[in-house]
């Protein structure tokens, strides 16, 4: 597993740093994150009309252009994130979620930081995601829109709808 940097590890722009932060490549391959990865399908599933869940299971998650990553403090897991290649010059933003302990606390600030810099370092012109529309999205949503993230048309697959909902970056 290759280590990766943030932009400014440890520090969300809010400008508190989480001491002990590492964000890292990450194979998969560890039980806490497969846990969090399944609760993260459980979330979508719960939340989502079955037709409309786009989280990555780890065998996606594994695929050729999917880059992986986790957060931990002090060893202890605290969030992942991953960014699919779409293009030369456009990346996208997949299976962002902070473990239930650490929810509030900056970490998922900290991983989209290091997954805007990954996007960066590889060209992308833009990033994208997609998410639902429902309050149980909201806290996401603010934090995209807090980095720049606007509406857009739908991209990839996706169709944009009563629940759905494409975001973008421009880098």
């Amino acid at each position: 597993m290759a280590d990766a940097i943030a932009d400014s590890p440890g520090k969300t722009s809010g400008g508190h740093m989480i001491e002990g932060l590492a964000i890292t490549e990450d194979d998969l391959s560890g039980a806490d994150v497969q846990a969090l990865v399944a609760y993260h399908l459980g979330g979508m599933h719960a939340e989502s009309p079955a037709c409309k869940v786009h989280a990555l299971p780890l065998d996606k998650l594994r695929q050729p252009g999917v880059t992986f990553y986790t957060a931990r403090i002090h060893g202890a897991l605290a969030a992942m994130g991953a960014i699919k290649h779409l293009d030369e010059t456009h990346g996208e933003l997949k299976s962002m979620r902070a473990a239930p302990e650490w929810r509030g606390k900056g970490v998922g600030e900290a991983m989209l930081q290091h997954l805007l810099g990954v996007a960066r370092g590889r060209g992308y012109a833009r990033v994208s995601l997609e998410t639902g529309r429902t309050e149980a999205f909201a806290p996401a949503v603010a934090l995209y829109r807090k980095y720049g993230f606007e509406n857009c048309e739908a991209f990839a697959d996706y169709v944009v709808d009563d629940f759905s909902q494409c975001l973008s970056l421009a880098l």
